[in-house]
């Protein structure tokens, strides 16, 4: 009896287990709506993670772009072998102060701005310096034309417009042996620059009729010009006070002179009193 007893006991859990209910068909599905729902979010996450990747790290690392503004005779071409002899194999390594360094070796340039964007470009501001003369050097015994700014800053372009710019005078008489681009004129002659330069911001361009101006020494150290009209064949003799005043003065006097005596070939304009020499 007991066997039997223990017999029934047996069947009753082996019944239960074989009667279990089933899971819903709903719950199944819904874990499979959340596990496609993580892999999608995963893929999103990587397919993010890839754009901020191309977009802001690899840029980074790689070649910076680089943009100029404010270019007169300089070309991009020039700026960017200049640039050649730094690091520029990528924008986070680019350094700007040397870059400005670099730049700002360059003769014809005044002041350099550099500056770095986000990812990968970088923006160059050039401003170049503004010829107000124009003279001759002699370097490994040839000649070569060389402009002077308002400063008294020596320095070069490769531009015609410089050549055929008639309101930019031809100043001769200049120490400049000893001296090269980049280099600065004496504290006396950069007067006279000063002087030329407020001349050509006048409405009147003055210096069309000139075709050159000498310097010409005087003891102690000083100077006088001598200024050579583009239209006559004669030459001026001025103090160094060289202003707008001084040049109509002598145009006035080309005049007179000319109708008086045609065959002249100095004009003395110093001492307060006009004289002047025939040929």
């Amino acid at each position: 009896m007991s066997e039997l007893a223990v017999t029934d006991f047996n069947d009753f859990f082996i019944s239960a287990d074989v009667n279990e209910p089933e899971k819903p068909a709903g719950k199944v599905k819904d874990k499979k709506l959340i596990a496609l729902k993580i892999i999608v979010l995963v893929l999103g996450c990587f397919l993010v993670l890839e754009a901020l990747i191309y977009s802001f790290v690899l840029p980074l690392f790689s070649k910076p772009e680089f943009t100029f503004s404010g270019l007169n005779y300089l070309t991009k071409n020039e700026l960017n072998q200049k640039l050649a002899e730094l690091d520029c194999s990528t924008w986070s390594g680019f350094s700007t102060e040397k870059a400005v360094s670099a730049l700002s070796s360059i003769s014809c340039v005044e002041s350099v701005a550099v500056d770095k964007h986000f990812p990968n470009s970088i923006s160059i501001k050039i401003k170049e310096r503004d010829a107000v003369a124009r003279s001759i050097i002699v370097q490994d015994g040839t000649s070569k034309s060389i402009q002077i700014d308002e400063n008294g800053i020596l320095f070069c372009v490769n531009s015609a417009s410089v050549a055929t710019d008639y309101s930019i005078p031809l100043v001769s008489g200049l120490p400049l042996d000893n001296l090269q681009e980049g280099m600065r004129l004496p504290a006396k002659y950069r007067v006279l620059m000063e002087q030329i330069s407020d001349i050509r911001k006048l409405p009147r361009k003055y210096f069309a009729a000139v075709s050159e101006i000498q310097v010409v020494p005087k003891e102690y150290g000083n100077y006088e010009l001598a200024i050579y009209p583009s239209q006559a064949k004669v030459k001026v003799l001025t103090d160094r006070n060289l202003n707008e005043d001084a040049l109509q003065y002598m145009m006035v006097v080309l005049d007179v002179v000319n109708s008086i005596e045609p065959d002249v070939s100095e004009i003395d304009l110093r001492y307060g009193a006009v004289s002047y020499r025939r040929r």
